[in-house]
């Protein structure tokens, strides 16, 4: 089933982008009407200065946090949201800024529901549609180029007393506005390059086929799609290089907003299952399964996928290629950026190199994935055998 009789598109968030882009921060909050914000932030954020930083870039104005909460894990959960609600309270404080990946921003999305709705309790909260309103003011300053949550309507955060992901979809959760500055990921080290960048990739390729794809998705998919195949390995290479990072996160960016009105699929519930269970970074696990998610997609998306030869490796590539040969063409220039992407930074190409993952796992991340709400915008349908097999075949 093809769901685009109706579709609807929605991009509220106001985008400030540029080398110069932090400074506008606290005309920013002045508009929103915050004056005492509480940072959002991990300890790794703030041990590579990039708070720093941003006190630095807003140092002429006014800007003044009224607290600073870091103490987001990479794999987040309810108690840290309920920790750094508590501390908003406490402290008085009216808006919120998140300044980090996408854990400390699904946290901070998190925080934001429980400051303005009230409680500790998220569970109340997710599933889709559960948040309405407008909630507290939020900006968001990206420090990865990877996982495109300063422009979704989602967040996924862990349930600490059950053990499993909880899933949060709701207009409401997109951020009021933000901020891409390439000052903020120019400390990335390669590894983590690599891994958010095969996540931007996965959003944009995902989007552009899934059952929610539609024209105005298809179009930021695209060219998320391009800058990521011609400048993610190179920006791997030269991690000082100012201009690629800033088109990555501008991709970032643009694949979020794909696929927060496209939505994901099976390659999601798959990373979302390991993330878990093993605790794989996300941005790996992506990179991981998305080759084998497409050829299991490959019956009934063969023609989307082949056209993703073209922002994958260009016109010349694309109409060189024979059409019933493209879609394994476009395989195949994935898993060569994965070769390009393991020499360089030691990004992991199999579920075993990852180092967390047993084989003994794979049936409990069967388990978890078909219970994953990504998959039911996946063209194919897939039960606990198929993720079985597939998890296999990525071992």
């Amino acid at each position: 089933m093809q769901r685009n009789d109706y579709f609807e598109f929605h991009n509220p968030v106001k985008i400030l982008a540029g080398k110069s882009a932090l400074d506008a921060l606290p005309n920013e909050l002045e508009r929103l009407g915050s004056h005492r914000p509480l940072i959002v932030a991990d300890k790794g954020v703030r041990a590579a200065g990039l708070i720093d930083v941003v006190m630095k870039a807003t140092g002429e104005s006014n800007f003044e946090p009224a607290a600073l909460f870091d103490e987001v894990p990479p794999d987040s959960g309810t108690r840290t949201a309920a920790a750094a609600a508590r501390l908003y309270r406490e402290t008085c404080c009216d808006g919120i800024v998140a300044i980090g990946g996408g854990s400390v921003i699904d946290t901070a999305k998190a925080v934001n529901v429980l400051v303005t709705k009230g409680g500790d309790d998220l569970v109340a909260y997710s599933g889709a549609g559960a948040i309405t309103g407008r909630l507290s003011p939020f900006i968001v300053i990206p420090t990865t180029a990877g996982t495109g949550s300063e422009c979704t309507l989602v967040a996924v955060v862990r349930d600490d007393d059950r053990g499993r992901k909880l899933l949060f979809v709701s207009a409401s959760l997109l951020p009021d506005a933000a901020i891409i500055d390439p000052r903020m990921t120019l400390t990335l080290p390669p590894l983590v390059t690599a891994a958010t960048g095969m996540d931007a990739l996965t959003h944009a390729i995902e989007a552009s086929y899934c059952l929610g794809k539609n024209p105005l998705s298809d179009s930021f998919a695209e060219r998320a799609i391009e800058i990521v195949a011609r400048r993610l390995a190179a920006v791997t290479r030269t991690p000082s290089d100012v201009d690629g990072r800033l088109e990555l996160a501008l991709a970032s960016t643009m694949a979020g907003i794909a696929f927060s009105n496209s939505m994901v699929g099976l390659v999601h519930s798959l990373g979302h299952a390991t993330g878990a269970v093993c605790h794989v970074h996300h941005g790996v696990a992506m990179s991981i399964f998305l080759p084998h998610v497409l050829e299991y997609n490959l019956n009934r998306r063969g023609a989307e996928i082949g056209k993703l030869l073209l922002p994958l490796a260009g016109p010349e590539a694309y109409f060189s290629t024979p059409d019933g040969k493209r879609p394994h063409e476009a395989i195949a220039r994935i898993r060569a950026l994965q070769e390009e992407l393991a020499a360089l930074a030691g990004l992991p190409r199999r579920l075993s190199e990852t180092g967390k993952v047993k084989r003994e796992d794979l049936d409990e991340i069967a388990r978890s994935a078909v219970d994953d709400a990504s998959l039911a915008y996946n063209p194919e349908e897939a039960d606990i055998a198929d993720c079985r097999a597939l998890l296999e075949h990525a071992y």
